[in-house]
């Protein structure tokens, strides 16, 4: 089922529709009005010519020597008669009649004046005091033909002006609807990280109103949004120093006591403030990926922040399991450094944890393309899509925040480029593959 039509088009068909029916209206009452005149028209000239036909009958029937003869007028050439007339006396007797005029079609009538039958319309005058008598006849096929091209030349021009005028109405409303267009496309744009105020300068009157409506609400949803990360960073800065304290009074009552309960639970607690410590570092992450410029105006080269995100991997426990894979030439990009630096740095972190406890190959192409790829189980497709949600935790994940890649979704989605998660890698079995590109934008 198709959904609504746009406002443009259903305007523009209600329009037309109304256009349509006013021209066909209008020329209809048109054409009755004119029919109407060309009645009178037509029975004045009837009259007319029969009353001249009268007078020149009269003198010639009273002029005559012998009564009662039948005399024919002969026509000068062949031509089509839209008139035939006939004279006849009281008592019935022609005498006088056009060349082409049948006594059978001419019925006698009471008195002078207009009268019609199925075929003729009759126009009869009386003269010398009802002695003579003129019928004159007009084959109404001539006054239906008169009319049929009478309405076919009002029907005609709207065969071309009903759609000219639907393509001026189309036209008309597409330049007259071109703000609500242009409208549209601002707010196409836009999304949770581009509340910018709309341009209502250049906006009709109408529009204004509804602009300035959406305005307020991108104030209110940035006041909230900002709130929002603020609080998450405020929370993840604030929670730093006092993890930190609690994890150096844990390793030093562990140090102090001689019970192995303690020691035991002391190690417990160590790991739990560690676990939240590195979640307050994710929810940081998450609100700088959120809130802050990821492009900058200068690129900047991708290996230079690669090389150093290894080298702090190399320093831990996970020393020498990446193995980082460079093109012999820079590769620039628009993305901030801090930005591909926490990319990377999830992703790794992610294939490390997930992984067989074999290598990971992080891989950067010419072009601009980070990979990520790690030997484990295959993942399900339904895993697999959910993977980058928050919060989400993969199967075997142990301490894992479930934050990894949702924050590299995020700056992915932020810079306009897809996150590719696939699973098994291709031309494998099996393992995890991870990519997205970070190459400098036309």
């Amino acid at each position: 089922m198709s959904g609504p039509a746009s406002i443009r088009f259903r305007t523009a068909v209600a329009l037309s529709m109304v256009v349509t029916l006013l021209w066909l209206a209008a020329a209809t009452a048109t054409s009755r009005l004119l029919m109407h005149e060309m009645a009178q028209v037509f029975d004045s000239a009837l009259q007319e010519t029969g009353q001249r036909i009268l007078q020149l009958a009269v003198i010639d029937v009273l002029s005559r020597e012998e009564e009662g003869v039948t005399q024919h007028v002969t026509a000068l050439d062949t031509h089509e008669e839209y008139f035939t007339y006939l004279v006849r006396d009281a008592q019935g007797r022609v005498l006088l009649s056009s060349h082409n005029a049948a006594p059978d079609n001419f019925p006698r009538f009471a008195g002078a004046g207009f009268y019609q039958t199925a075929d003729f319309r009759f126009y009869q005058e009386m003269a010398v005091q009802g002695t003579v008598i003129l019928t004159i006849a007009e084959p109404l096929l001539h006054r239906q033909a008169v009319a049929r091209d009478l309405v076919l030349g009002l029907a005609l021009p709207l065969v071309a002006v009903i759609p000219l005028s639907l393509l001026g109405i189309f036209s008309a409303l597409g330049f007259g609807l071109r703000p609500l267009g242009q409208l549209r496309q601002q707010l196409a744009r836009r999304d949770a990280n581009e509340l910018a105020p709309l341009a209502t300068q250049a906006l009709p009157s109408e529009l204004r109103p509804i602009a300035g409506a959406v305005n307020q609400l991108f104030v209110r949803l940035g006041k909230a949004f900002d709130a929002e990360r603020s609080f998450a960073a405020n929370a993840a800065h604030e929670l730093r120093t006092p993890l930190a304290g609690a994890v150096v009074q844990l390793q030093r009552l562990r140090q102090q006591t001689r019970e192995p309960d303690t020691a035991r639970r002391a190690d417990e607690i160590e790991l739990t403030l560690k676990r939240l410590t590195r979640l307050s570092e994710r929810l940081v992450q998450l609100s700088r990926a959120e809130g802050a410029r990821l492009l900058t105006d200068t690129p900047q080269d991708l290996s230079v922040v690669l090389r150093l995100v290894l080298q702090d991997f190399d320093r831990g426990p996970d020393a020498g399991r990446a193995q980082l894979t460079l093109p012999p030439a820079p590769v620039l990009s628009q993305v901030d450094p801090d930005a591909v630096a926490i990319v990377a740095r999830n992703l790794i972190e992610n294939a490390l944890r997930h992984g067989d406890g074999g290598s990971v190959r992080v891989a950067l192409s010419s072009q601009g393309e980070l990979s990520v790829e790690n030997d484990c189980a295959t993942v399900s497709p339904q895993e697999l899509a959910a993977l980058s949600g928050r919060f989400v935790r993969g199967i075997g994940s142990g301490e894992g925040s479930g934050l990894g890649l949702a924050i590299v979704e995020t700056i992915a989605d932020r810079i306009g480029t897809p996150l590719q998660l696939s699973s098994p890698i291709l031309g494998q079995q099996g393992g995890f593959r991870a990519a997205l590109y970070l190459g400098r934008r036309a």
